[in-house]
């Protein structure tokens, strides 16, 4: 039980990727909060991992817009009522669009940035702040992506908020250490998720497509030989919050089958 006794938090933990991480968690014997902005899907999570014989006392749903500060503070606040304090937090919360430059759209461009980056920076804040009152310092990790390694045409903003996630992840680390938090961060590549009929459809209508060509190109150019899985995610999410990474600091693990060599 390599997080035995430990309080995660996970953002956008109610599916996908965040939901894998959530399960690996309280498998490795942590009390995991799902915090998402959808509560159907966090009731959703909370069944379905009950059901896998997960107990209910190790478990707890929190609605979370993570662009909403006063939720932020609500939502330490109650962790840290239930559990005691805060150990691990996932920054997982995202939201993704794509179009052409000349096309993008200044509210696309703000919930982009809003949710993405500004958000993420001030979850991390807020939880940061908890863990140095309670002195036992802890682990952020920050998810990002391969997006943020390189320029992409038709991506060009959600590329930049996930850049800006690994500069976060590096300055937030340096800076935190101090307090014994170690920031770290994890970049996927493409991941077989709902998320990506929808990024599918929109590759159909700016490339014209049809629908399910691009999934099946970009999985076929994996170097692995196919698209990530959420359960890909989960032993990694678990090395950079347990003691097996006590020495890593400020870096984001490149997790996308070979896609990106750093």
């Amino acid at each position: 039980m390599k997080l035995q006794d430990k309080v995660a938090v996970v953002t956008g933990g109610a599916r996908g990727i965040g939901l894998a991480i959530s399960r690996a968690y309280v498998e490795e014997g942590a009390s995991v909060v799902i915090a998402d902005i959808d509560q159907g899907a966090i009731d959703e999570a909370l069944t379905t991992l009950q059901g896998e014989g997960h107990p209910a006392q190790r478990l707890m749903g929190v609605r979370l817009d993570v662009c909403d500060r006063q939720a932020i503070d609500a939502m330490v606040a109650s962790v840290t009522e239930r559990f005691g304090g805060i150990d691990i937090l996932v920054n997982n919360a995202a939201v993704f669009d794509m179009a052409p430059v000349l096309e993008v759209t200044e509210a696309s461009y703000d919930k982009q940035f809003a949710v993405n980056v500004k958000g993420l920076f001030f979850t991390l804040q807020a939880v940061a702040k908890a863990m140095v009152d309670r002195g036992k310092g802890g682990r952020i990790i920050n998810m990002a992506s391969q997006a943020g390694r390189r320029g992409e045409p038709l991506v060009s903003v959600y590329c930049a908020t996930k850049a800006a996630v690994i500069s976060l992840t590096q300055s937030c680390a340096l800076d935190l250490i101090q307090y014994g938090i170690r920031v770290n961060g994890i970049a996927p590549g493409v991941v077989e998720t709902p998320m990506w009929e929808e990024v599918d459809a929109l590759f159909a209508r700016y490339e014209g497509r049809p629908l399910g060509e691009k999934k099946r190109l970009v999985g076929e150019a994996v170097p692995y030989g196919r698209m990530g899985r959420p359960a890909d995610y989960a032993g990694p999410a678990v090395f950079l919050a347990s003691d097996d990474s006590e020495y890593v600091l400020a870096q984001t693990l490149n997790v996308d089958g070979g896609n990106w060599m750093s």
